[in-house]
């Protein structure tokens, strides 16, 4: 099997296996239709049914309006494809990506001339200049702002301390080289830099690097406290690939970017800039957002002003649908890691294993698999709880079970609340804590409880069997059958 590098590799890895992904040459339109294609190729998450869940990547060689370039989704829609991507058990990917946060590996910086990401070069000088011509960034729905780069590693620097951070933005593109950039409020590093700059009176200089190896777009989506203010989150995708990403430096500004990025675009961050961000569309959204719901366009965003953009030859443009499994992969992985490496610094091995499943976007609900083996075990799991919430303050709902239940499967999950749960008793709640802002029942309007938009009750859902009743609630047990003898039935 192929090795996983960048993008390109990646695609040529999941081709050699069936049913990972599929090529159209049929005309596709950037402007909803490519989302609506996959919508019923791969897309699940939360997004509105009938859509299919565990669906093969797609890559679409026929983009209206952009001749020579491609655009591919899905890539990490599908745990199993994960777990193919890097090399590791679907059950196991939380864990692998705890072993990387804490064992990184620092990026590498190349020379130009040996940076695909720069074998074409458009520079905003140049008279027919236009992002919205040379990026086929799609967009989700018919009612979205405008065209979202949605799969943007945006990487800057901080003016004080030289520390660099990445992460992925929404990005809409607003003119010919006019792109806003919204910042989910509550300090993201990319907003705690920026804030720097804007005292300072100066433009912030950002690489936005779409197409790169999936393990950089998996390891950007880390979040404090596991990556404080000062990781580089690059760090842990080296970690994952056992060696160091590799940087070049941008053409236009004072920034690295990704060196086998399918594209870049070399930006600043304007002082002092803003725009509304459906100022095209006047539709009132933004785009669909991974809770299942469409984003409200916000009257006023941060401008990035384009001075160039540099691609490979015949470039692909990845992008990802909001509410799709795609992001469950994205956000949810590297939340199972900061939960277990904080689970496993306070309780040992009591955690057996942690699953944020799709129907919470991948950071809203997270199902925490325990192991009571002792009477001084009873209790243990409510601490689990409470312990996922300080490992990562989006989250919602905690629903712990026993060994003995497949974290996984959803039914599984849902038989052990049916039986081992009394919501007088297993029902934690924990009210006014902050949660993400685009929880949309986290509000006033929809309870008294919440204080402030994007206050919300949390709670853990205790769905384990008191240690002194576990006799009693032993599941039946079936013959272990031999599992050769029956392949060809299996």
């Amino acid at each position: 099997m192929k090795k996983c590098t960048d993008l390109r590799s990646c695609i040529e890895m999941l081709k050699e296996i069936p049913g990972q992904l599929i090529e159209t040459n049929i005309e596709a339109d950037p402007h909803a239709e490519i989302s609506g294609v996959y919508r019923h190729v791969g897309a699940g998450g939360t997004v509105m049914r009938p859509t299919k869940q565990d669906g093969p990547a797609m890559v679409f060689n026929n983009v209206k309006g952009h001749p020579g370039a491609r655009v591919c989704t899905g890539i990490l829609a599908s745990r199993k494809r994960v777990g193919y991507i890097l090399n590791e058990k679907p059950e196991r990917l939380g864990f692998k990506l705890m072993e990387a946060v804490s064992n990184p590996i620092p990026p590498v910086e190349i020379p130009n001339e040996k940076a695909l990401c720069q074998q074409v070069v458009h520079l905003a000088s140049d008279p027919d200049f236009d992002v919205r011509k040379l990026v086929p960034a799609p967009t989700n729905t018919e009612e979205d702002a405008g065209p979202y780069i949605t799969m943007g590693l945006c990487y800057a620097t901080d003016p004080e301390t030289g520390e660099k951070d990445i992460t992925i933005h929404r990005l809409c593109l607003q003119g010919k080289d006019i792109i806003s950039m919204y910042f989910v409020p509550g300090g993201r590093h990319l907003d705690i830099f920026r804030e720097k700059y804007e005292k300072m009176g100066k433009p912030m200089p950002i690489s936005i690097s779409i197409g790169v190896d999936p393990a950089i777009c998996i390891a950007s989506c880390f979040e404090s406290p596991t990556t404080p203010l000062g990781y580089n989150e690059l760090d842990c995708a080296g970690g994952l690939r056992g060696e160091g990403v590799e940087l070049t430096k941008c053409l236009t500004i004072d920034e690295l970017c990704i060196a086998n990025s399918e594209y870049v675009l070399e930006c600043e961050l304007m002082p002092g800039e803003y725009i509304r961000e459906d100022i095209n569309t006047n539709t009132g959204f933004a785009m669909p957002e991974f809770p299942g719901y469409i984003g409200a366009a916000l009257p006023q965003v941060p401008v990035l002003k384009v001075k160039a953009v540099t691609t490979r030859e015949n470039p692909i443009m990845q992008t990802v649908i909001g509410p799709s499994e795609e992001h469950v992969s994205m956000a949810g992985l590297p939340t199972e890691a900061s939960i277990l490496l904080m689970e496993k610094r306070a309780l040992n091995d009591f955690v057996q294993n942690v699953y944020c499943a799709p129907f919470g976007g991948g950071k809203y609900d997270a199902v925490i698999q325990v192991k009571k083996v002792a009477p001084i075990d009873e209790g243990k799991q409510r601490q689990a709880g409470l312990i996922a919430f300080a490992a990562f303050r989006e989250l919602k709902h905690v629903f712990l079970v026993d060994e003995d239940v497949d974290l996984f499967d959803v039914n599984d999950v849902i038989w052990a609340m049916t039986t081992r749960f009394q919501a007088d008793v297993d029902m934690i709640p924990i009210p006014g804590v902050r949660l993400h802002p685009l929880e949309p029942s986290s509000d006033p309007d929809y309870s008294f409880s919440c204080r402030h938009h994007g206050c919300a009750c949390k709670a853990i859902f205790d769905c384990t069997v008191p240690f002194d009743l576990k006799h009693r609630f032993k599941r039946c047990k079936f013959m272990d059958i031999d599992m050769e003898k029956w392949a060809d039935v299996l």
